[in-house]
């Protein structure tokens, strides 16, 4: 393959609308992808995937990789190795994508929602240990918007109770944590290349591990539960069609061989943002705690109450007017309606102060690969309009 860059051809064709997020394609991804559409076949039909596993696990750190068709296989996979099943219970962040928690339900098992940090929004070691019951297996926590849990912590009291730890890496490829890749920091790691995340396969994901007997169960299960066998199509339990095609590989080794230029990228935006909101009252933006490198893969408000009187809901809805797109900070999955029948889910809502706290009025601003600084101008002073329409102080 060629290491030709070229220009970005992922050029804001959505005439005025801004999207909140999206890739970055150049021409090496076209030509990269283009090559394998042509080549992996017949002797060459694994070559892309295998060179993507070989790379992603080296820049991540890693023995094991397996190129998936999403974060959510890869944490159903994890799962799935690690024996857990009816019954038995795994701690999740309230606040996070229910894709998180969606493949616990999936074997059977329980999931138990856990508060977050004010400043970071990612779960913490404190509201994890209050979880754990004879039941726990296992905790995954999420790296949420790219950073990072205090990961130390959280190690400390997994190894305490002998409970395994998925990271949940799928927002934050390319953040580092006290000298460590994300993604690198639990038994497993799991990522998405879905298309708003920073760097695509269209969608994709992948898992991490430097365990072998995981690993080896990983791949199994994820190819229908084939037999080693001298039997061709000889299966001795049901497994499941987890595979990344060649093509999206393709594009993931294009995409990663740019992953510095990426997360650059988006922490340029992400600090227009912050130029553009810093003596604007009663807004925070993302932190950075100094032990770790944000990748900002979403750039994130949260704004007072007691200042501003408009919903989440609301200012999306107004910020649409301008055909600026946003999103909603994740709403707690305790109060999802998806799980309104597990057995004490009300209590949620008084356990896990901070998230209830924070996602009524918090949002994602547009921050994908297409943004410039003007465009983040012109974003900052619409939501700074709509904000002050609202304020409690006119």
């Amino acid at each position: 393959m060629s290491e030709t860059k070229g220009m970005n051809i992922t050029m804001n064709k959505c005439g005025d609308r801004i999207f909140v997020s999206g890739p970055s394609i150049t021409s090496k991804e076209v030509e990269y992808v283009t090559e394998a559409v042509k080549n992996a076949w017949y002797d060459n039909s694994n070559y892309y995937n295998k060179k993507f596993e070989d790379a992603f696990k080296k820049y991540i750190g890693g023995n094991y990789a397996i190129s998936l068709p999403s974060c959510t296989s890869a944490i159903h996979l994890a799962i799935l190795a690690l024996g857990i099943g009816q019954g038995d219970e795994i701690i999740v962040p309230d606040i996070t994508w229910i894709a998180t928690s969606a493949p616990i339900s999936y074997v059977g098992a329980i999931p138990k929602f856990a508060d977050i940090d004010k400043e970071t929004w990612c779960i913490t070691a404190e509201s994890i240990e209050r979880c754990i019951t004879p039941n726990t297996k296992a905790v995954i926590p999420v790296d949420l918007y790219g950073n990072v849990p205090e990961m130390d912590e959280i190690q400390k009291i997994c190894k305490k109770y002998n409970i395994a730890i998925i990271e949940d890496a799928a927002e934050a490829v390319g953040s580092i944590y006290n000298g460590r890749k994300a993604g690198s920091l639990g038994d497993i790691g799991v990522f998405s290349f879905h298309g708003s995340k920073i760097m695509t396969t269209g969608e994709g994901g992948m898992l991490l591990t430097d365990n072998e007997k995981i690993y080896n169960r990983c791949l199994k299960l994820r190819d229908h539960g084939r037999a080693e066998s001298d039997k061709m199509f000889w299966n001795d339990e049901v497994g499941y069609k987890y595979k990344m095609s060649s093509m999206q590989a393709a594009l993931g080794i294009a995409q990663l061989e740019r992953i510095e230029e990426l997360v650059e990228n988006k922490r340029n935006i992400f600090n227009w943002y912050k130029k553009e909101l810093k003596n604007i009252k009663g807004i925070k933006l993302n932190i950075e705690p100094k032990n770790t490198r944000s990748n900002y893969w979403m750039v994130t408000i949260v704004y007072d109450n007691r200042t501003y009187d408009i919903s989440k809901e609301k200012l999306i809805n107004e910020l649409n007017k301008y055909n600026i797109d946003s999103r909603p900070f994740f709403y707690p999955l305790s109060m999802e309606p998806a799980y309104k029948e597990i057995p004490g889910i009300d209590q949620y809502s008084k356990l896990n102060k901070i998230a209830y706290e924070i996602s009524p009025y918090a949002i994602n601003l547009p921050c994908g690969m297409m943004m410039t600084q003007e465009i983040v101008e012109y974003v900052c002073k619409k939501l700074v309009y709509i904000l002050n329409n609202s304020s409690k102080k006119k």
